[in-house]
Order: C-alpha cells, then structure tokens, then sequence
C-alpha cells in the first residue's frame, strides 16, 4: 500500500490517503509517484495536489499527518511546532527542544514559561 498526503494551498497537510501499489505502476511495472498522483486526480475529481509519504522516512522525512507541512525546499513534512522555544533539527526536519530531554527515567512534560522539563508526579 502507497500512502499519499493531500495538500492545500499553503502546503499544509489535510488528508493522508492510502492507495493500492498497483495504482502505481508505470507500462514497465516501476512504481511511481506520478503514476500514484495522476491516479489520486481522477480517483478526487480533479484535486492535483498530492505527495507521496512513508512510514519508514525513506522519502520525506517524516510520515504526513493532518496539520503538518510539507516544505518543497527540504522535500520534508514538518509536524507543527509544539512550543515557540523549540527548533526545526535540519537533518530530521522534527523539533528540538532548548534542553535535551532528562534520561533518568522519570516522566517529564515540557513547561514553555521555564524552558525546562517538569517531572510528573503520578
């Protein structure tokens, strides 16, 4: 199965859609995410705004959810930042907080005011 991430105007992610592989296949019998998208626009009506994603981030990155972006210049999809204070990691195109996260073994939650890690007692 072919996964594939619909995209609105802004290139924000509005619907990841699974198709079957053979939808894929060019006369040769080589997948191809065109072959897939040109399937998705007559499969939506005409909606041509498609990328191909995977669960295994051999292409993209990261597997398109609902809300993330996908940036052309990267050729990434980007979740949604979760704190202001937080950074994009070039390399995983996933976010990276002001402190590496405590490796203890305890629970903690990220508290945006400090910039830190709070245990949670529980």
């Amino acid at each position: 199965m072919a996964h594939f991430a619909k995209l609105d105007e802004n290139n924000v992610v509005v619907q990841v859609t699974v198709i079957n592989n053979i939808e894929m296949l060019t006369a040769d019998n080589v997948e191809s995410e065109m072959m897939g998208v040109a399937f998705l626009i007559r499969w939506s009506g005409g909606y041509s705004n498609w990328k191909q994603t995977s669960y295994n981030g051999k292409i993209r990155k990261n597997f398109a959810g609902v809300g993330y972006i996908y940036d052309a210049t990267r050729d990434a999809f980007i979740p949604p930042q979760p704190f202001a204070s937080w950074t994009l990691n070039e390399d995983t195109c996933l976010w990276d907080a002001p402190v590496p996260y405590p490796t203890d073994g305890q629970p903690y939650k990220w508290d945006e005011p400090t910039t830190s890690w709070v245990a949670i007692n529980g």
